[in-house]
């Protein structure tokens, strides 16, 4: 199979989508990698839910101030101009509306936009979080995994298995191998890399992909 893209990678092409001036979370562990890869020239307000909007990237080892932290009990820094608010208040914002893109991780996301990403069954984390108002709250839903899982089986489905985050809410998918829009319900392929052939591709995605104009190539810097 051809080279995948590394998660560094994957984040820095989901980080070039997000427009100017948008209001993003970044879902905890993997998604947190976006705030590193903003294109020169765009101003982008970051929002975690439990009370911060307007914080950058992580702090220098050994520079954390502990009462910084993110909703994945991270360290980060904040930009000037930003706000400190009540969870309460911070859920305000998700289900009201406020923001423009949520950018989470992902088990499985089925063609017509269901997010499966908290729970992987029995013994798993005991709660979705907040990541089931975080779909449905945002105005754009985009996901960033690995194409298949650590044993090949494909995380873009039919039909997710496991229990779901959100229903119909998923607008774009990133992946190891591909960037996918989901349109009426059906995988739309944007971009793939460029050693890849479509067949190899629909052969590790548990869905059709559909065709809809030119593929093109999914080229991105070493990060």
């Amino acid at each position: 199979m051809t080279a995948k893209l590394t998660n560094a990678q994957i984040a820095w092409r989901a980080a070039q989508d997000i427009p100017d001036g948008a209001y993003v979370n970044l879902g905890i562990g993997f998604p947190e990698m976006v705030a590193k890869f903003k294109p020169d020239g765009r101003e982008v307000i970051y929002h975690t839910e439990n009370g911060i909007l307007g914080f950058g990237e992580a702090p220098p080892t050994g520079k954390e101030d502990w009462d910084l932290i993110n909703a994945g009990k991270k360290p980060v820094t904040v930009k000037p101009g930003a706000a400190f608010f009540h969870h309460a208040d911070s859920f305000a914002m998700v289900r009201g509306g406020h923001l423009d893109v949520a950018i989470l991780g992902a088990y499985e996301v089925a063609e017509n936009g269901d997010l499966a990403n908290w729970s992987t069954g029995p013994g798993s984390v005991p709660a979705v979080g907040g990541a089931m108002d975080l779909v449905h709250g945002a105005r754009r839903v985009a996901v960033i995994t690995d194409h298949v899982t650590k044993d090949g089986r494909p995380k873009l489905v039919k039909k997710c298995s496991l229990p779901l985050t959100g229903v119909g809410c998923v607008t774009t998918v990133y992946t190891s191998l591909a960037v996918i829009d989901i349109v009426d319900a059906r995988f739309v392929l944007r971009e793939k890399l460029p050693g890849m052939s479509l067949e190899e591709l629909q052969g590790l995605t548990g869905a059709p992909l559909t065709v809809d104009g030119s593929v093109q190539d999914l080229i991105v810097p070493e990060v």
